[in-house]
């Protein structure tokens, strides 16, 4: 089983960013897909999920009304638009792919909001 995140980087404060994760080696579409983000000194939380068909999604309120979390089960792939983005966005991002006990994580890729 493999996550693998690509799209970080740095951006100005107001600038977007689109986040991927590519997964491979288990039933792409029978798993609800999450954004994870850890900042420095902090807690992972969770910032969006999304179910399995790509119907329901939820936001942490925090990014509600600037992220965007979509995913093609065709391409076995999870996005996460960012737009917006404040310095308090600043942190490592991770992708997780959950059903019933299963649970699978993504090796992170940072993202850094500054002037």
């Amino acid at each position: 089983v493999q996550l693998v995140e690509s799209g970080g980087g740095l951006v100005q404060p107001g600038g977007s960013l689109r986040l991927s994760c590519a997964g491979s080696g288990f039933t792409f579409s029978r798993y609800a897909m999450s954004w994870y983000r850890q900042a420095p000194g902090k807690e992972r939380e969770l910032v969006a999920v999304i179910d399995s068909l790509g119907g329901s999604t939820d936001y942490a309120d925090s990014v509600k009304g600037r992220f965007t979390i979509s995913r093609d089960n065709a391409k076995n792939t999870v996005y996460l638009q960012m737009n917006t983005l404040k310095p308090e966005d600043t942190a490592v991002y991770y992708c997780n792919a959950r059903r019933n006990s299963l649970t699978y994580w993504g090796q992170g890729t940072q993202v850094t909001v500054s002037s």
